[in-house]
């Protein structure tokens, strides 16, 4: 018996490819890279500044974690790949909303190219 469920949310954009939004398994939720997609209309933002792109893709997974039954507090590590480490600085102004003063363990890096030439692209593993 697999202890392996996978999570949507009509709250958070489709998967564009052959992977899952988000995976529950052991004990643990899995969410993969999300991007700044809104799913009301299934639209990118590429124009949109880093804030706008970093509240999109975490409100995203705040969906995909909401369906799954728990919440941003649940998230242990994070990975944020950003475009640009210059926008370091806003991307951060940004995530430590969501976060609050306990914010989870994080490695954020700098990446050639983001899928549809977007500026941050960010997965999480929480805990269920």
């Amino acid at each position: 018996m697999s202890d392996r469920q996978v999570i949507h949310s009509s709250a958070a954009p489709r998967a564009i490819g052959p992977y899952s939004p988000a995976v529950r398994a052991n004990g643990f939720i899995f969410v993969s890279g999300q991007v700044p997609v809104d799913p009301a209309t299934n639209a990118l933002l590429p124009e949109a500044d880093i804030r706008a792109q970093t509240e999109r893709v975490l409100k995203n997974i705040e969906a995909l974690l909401q369906a799954a039954g728990v919440t941003m507090h649940n998230v242990v590590k994070t990975t944020v790949y950003l475009a640009d480490m210059t926008e370091f600085v806003a991307m951060n102004e940004v995530y430590q909303t969501f976060f609050g003063p306990e914010p989870p363990a994080r490695s954020t890096v700098e990446v050639r190219r983001l899928p549809r030439d977007v500026k941050v692209e960010i997965d999480v593993i929480a805990s269920a």
